[in-house]
């Protein structure tokens, strides 16, 4: 049912119909429910009754209709409480969540005339659908912001909530580590980029002399995603490429072929396939500069030089990390390694998150230990060199305040605010109209005081 609920908040917002204020108390046959000035369509629950059952869901048809109302209804209470409060968000504000909400639709789909298709709609009605959808998330977010908005925690409370918990219930929180790295590119790459050019110099003129761009992106591409599929990358957004990719391509016209581009993932050359709007769909063949032996041996020299000198104390490794390392995120930290979402800077990581160079690296150490340097890619996949030092390790246990206390928090947390979401739901369900189609009412979440 969880797993119900969450595919039918990712597709609500493409098979959503659009949804018109009425104030007639009197429902008709199109018409689900009504909650205050909001409505909820049969056509919308079939809908998405429709696609939940497609995406694999094995709960009764009976059962997944009434889930889908309840979601609904719940959403409408606090849709019609924005209305009561004023709480409005503009087209604009969504915007770019819609266009990556249709970008994803159409990647799932294969094209636009699949996704157009398969929702008897075209893309204009789509957006706008989307577009509906997301506006009324962001709405009822605010709507729960200002219901939560003055709700804290207390020490007290925490550990209440740590303490009626069963021992054997709580979570098992996984190893965690901190590391610090120093990080070199290749020496000389400059040559190792230009073979790569020119690699890819050779094959635009075989494409221009007639061979096929797709044969040789399968066979010649460094793309393993797109690679397999001739190149094609489907339908995106100009904002959700490379800007170097996405100029260089949208200059091009159908199927003709652009000059070499430079990104931080390597050499391109792109062929347009096709463009709709906003979106394009592009075919790509990528070569990426390759690390010749010496120029491996020189960068594990130096980095062992290094690390033997942070181990004879002739140099602290927060030093020589603003010195000589190139990882762009983590040298001016004096090598402290975090991670790369934004929204996340902290500097925990569970073991599984690193690559499997780094990992294995990292199993070997001590707490203020540094690794032999080592080989490995990036988070562009391009080849570097690294050293690694164990800044600090939490075995694998069973959560507590000590070492968890900001994971209980977030959850206790999450809880007292569910908790005042149902109480200010009871309440504004016994204040506001409500009426329910007889098709419905064997619904059991009706008996919460939903019927009147």
């Amino acid at each position: 049912m969880r797993r119900g609920r969450r595919l039918f908040l990712m597709l609500a917002g493409i098979i959503l119909s659009g949804m018109t204020l009425i104030n007639s108390q009197v429902l008709v046959e199109s018409i689900a429910a009504i909650v205050g000035n909001e409505v909820v369509y049969l056509s919308d629950i079939e809908e998405m009754v429709t696609e939940i059952r497609l995406r694999g869901e094995k709960t009764p048809i009976d059962q997944l209709r009434c889930m889908v109302l309840q979601e609904l209804l719940v959403s409408k209470l606090f849709l019609d409480q924005a209305r009561i409060d004023s709480i409005t968000v503009s087209d604009n504000a969504v915007e770019g969540e819609v266009n990556a909400q249709i970008n994803n639709a159409i990647r799932q789909a294969g094209s636009e005339q699949v996704l157009m298709d398969y929702f008897k709609k075209n893309m204009i009605e789509i957006r706008r659908d989307i577009r509906k959808r997301m506006v009324e998330q962001e709405i009822i977010r605010q709507v729960q912001g200002v219901i939560s908005e003055d709700v804290t925690l207390t020490p007290r409370e925490l550990k209440k909530y740590y303490s009626d918990i069963q021992k054997d219930s709580l979570p098992v929180i996984p190893a965690r580590v901190q590391v610090s790295i120093i990080q070199l590119d290749p020496p000389q790459n400059e040559e190792n980029k230009a073979e790569a050019r020119q690699k890819l110099l050779d094959l635009r003129a075989q494409i221009l002399e007639g061979k096929s761009f797709s044969m040789l992106a399968v066979l010649y591409s460094e793309d393993p995603g797109s690679a397999i599929n001739g190149g094609e990358v489907g339908y995106k957004l100009r904002g959700e490429l490379e800007k170097p990719y996405a100029d260089a391509a949208w200059s091009l016209t159908k199927n003709t072929v652009s000059r070499i581009v430079e990104t931080r993932y390597g050499f391109h050359i792109i062929q347009m396939i096709d463009r709709k709007g906003d979106m394009m769909n592009t075919r790509h063949i990528l070569i990426r500069p390759k690390v010749k032996p010496e120029q491996e041996a020189k960068a594990m020299a130096k980095l062992d030089s290094i690390a033997n000198l942070i181990r004879k104390d002739s140099l602290t490794f927060a030093k020589a990390a603003v010195m000589f390392s190139t990882h762009k995120d983590s040298w001016i930290n004096g090598g402290k390694y975090v991670h790369s979402d934004p929204t996340n800077r902290n500097t925990w990581f569970s073991l599984d998150e690193f690559d499997p160079e780094m990992y294995a690296k990292i199993r070997e150490l001590n707490v203020g230990e540094i690794s032999a340097p080592f080989r490995t890619n990036d988070e562009n996949n391009n080849t570097v060199f690294r050293i690694v030092r164990l800044d600090d390790e939490i075995p694998a246990h069973r959560a507590n305040l000590k070492d968890d206390y900001k994971t209980l928090y977030d959850a206790a947390l999450l809880e007292k605010r569910s908790k005042i979401y149902q109480d200010w739901i009871k309440k504004k369900i016994a204040i506001t109209y409500i009426k329910i189609s007889d098709e419905f009412k064997s619904c059991d979440f009706l008996n919460q005081g939903w019927l009147k």
